[in-house]
C-alpha cells in the first residue's frame, strides 16, 4: 500500500511537472507568434513608408513637369515669333543694243516672288498615282468578262479623280496658286 501511495504521489508530481513544461512550451509558442506578428507589422509599416515616399515622389515629379510646362508657356508667350525672309537676287546682263546701258538687277517681279518652290511630289501627282492604281484594280475586278479593258477604263477615271482631288489639296496648302 505504501508503494501504491508513493507511486500515486510520484505520478502526480510527474504529471504536474509535465503540465508546467507544456505551459512553458505554450507560452513560448505564443511568444513566437507574437514576435512573428510584430515582425510582419514592421514589414507592413516599411511597405507603407515606401508607398508614401513613392507617392510623394510622383507628386513632386508631376508638380515639376507642370512647372516646366508653365515655364515653357511663359517663355513662348514672351518671345515674339521671328519672321525669316529669304531673298535671292539674280543679276543678269542686258544686251548693249537696248536703249539703256549697264547691268540691271532682277527685282523679283516674276510669278514666283510670293512662294518658294516646294520639293518632293505634289499632292496632285500622288493622287493621280493612287487613283490610277486603285481604279485599275477596281475596274479589273468589276469587269469580269474583259478585265484588261476594265482596268484601263478604271485607271483613267481613277487617275483623273485622284488628280482633281490632289490639285485641290495643293491649292489649299499654297503649293499651287488658285485660279483667278
Amino acid at each position: 500500500m505504501k508503494n501504491i501511495v508513493l507511486t500515486g504521489l510520484l505520478s502526480v508530481f510527474v504529471l504536474t511537472a509535465c503540465k508546467k513544461e507544456d505551459q512553458i512550451a505554450e507560452k513560448s509558442l505564443e511568444q513566437e507568434k507574437m514576435e512573428f506578428q510584430m515582425r510582419q507589422l514592421e514589414i507592413e509599416k516599411q511597405k507603407l513608408a515606401i508607398e508614401k515616399e513613392k507617392m510623394a515622389y510622383e507628386a513632386q515629379k508631376k508638380a515639376d513637369s507642370i512647372a516646366d510646362i508653365e515655364k515653357a508657356k511663359t517663355a513662348a508667350a514672351n518671345s515674339r515669333p521671328q519672321v525669316i525672309r529669304e531673298t535671292h537676287t539674280v543679276y543678269r546682263d542686258r544686251p548693249s543694243s537696248s536703249s539703256s546701258s549697264g547691268n540691271y538687277a532682277n527685282n523679283g517681279s516674276s510669278a514666283s516672288q510670293g512662294t518658294t518652290q516646294k520639293k518632293g511630289m505634289s499632292e496632285a501627282a500622288k493622287g493621280t498615282i493612287i487613283g490610277a492604281v486603285g481604279g485599275a484594280a477596281l475596274g479589273a475586278i468589276v469587269n469580269k468578262k474583259s478585265p484588261g479593258a476594265g482596268a484601263a477604263i478604271g485607271g483613267v477615271i481613277g487617275g483623273a479623280t485622284g488628280y482633281t482631288l490632289g490639285r485641290a489639296q495643293d491649292r489649299k496648302s499654297g503649293r499651287v496658286q488658285p485660279r483667278n
